[in-house]
């Protein structure tokens, strides 16, 4: 397993070790020992998600506060995403500022990304199935949404003007509101 420290050192892309031949691949998804020693933390999975979308939806940005935080490892299983996690932790070095890998089927690579941080993907492919694991279960109360287009952010968003959203991403607040 291959591990980069993207340009916010928590955020981690992940890279497996795939095996293929004329019958075509194999690879480990996912290993708890081999995640913590890249990671530095212990993290237990509580749920697994799953979200198919077509092209242009822009999901996010999403995260929740304590005491129901999520760390989430978020994998593309079908189709290609842009996936974007933007730190929210106020007292961050890093607070405020974003980072985005191209997250394939073809590619496998797969992006962590810890509590604190908001996380949301644009599907740059026909359609697009993402699988999540995350270290908390869902909770309403503390969910939170953020608009994707937030200046204060300012995620390049690969010259996607008028994305399709759901109508909880529309009505998101900007960061400085939640």
């Amino acid at each position: 397993m291959k591990a980069t420290n993207l340009s916010i050192p928590d955020v981690v892309l992940i890279e497996p070790e795939v095996y293929s031949d004329e019958r075509g691949f194999f690879f480990e998804s996912f290993n708890q020992r081999k995640l913590e020693e890249i990671i530095g933390v212990s993290v237990n999975f509580v749920q697994d998600n799953q979200s198919c979308s077509t092209r242009h939806v822009l999901r996010g940005l999403h995260y929740q506060v304590p005491p129901m935080s999520q760390a989430k490892l978020v994998r593309v299983v079908s189709g290609k995403v842009f996936d974007v996690a933007v730190d929210v932790r106020r007292h961050s070095p890093t607070y405020r500022q974003w980072v985005g890998e191209i997250l394939s089927a073809e590619n496998r690579k797969q992006l962590w990304i810890p509590e604190g941080f908001a996380h949301g993907f644009l599907t740059l492919s026909d359609s697009a199935s993402l699988l999540y694991k995350v270290t908390n279960y869902y909770s309403k109360k503390c969910e939170r949404s953020i608009l994707w287009k937030d200046s204060a952010i300012n995620i390049d968003w690969k010259n996607i003007k008028e994305p399709i959203l759901s109508s909880k991403d529309f009505n998101a607040k900007f960061l400085l509101e939640v």
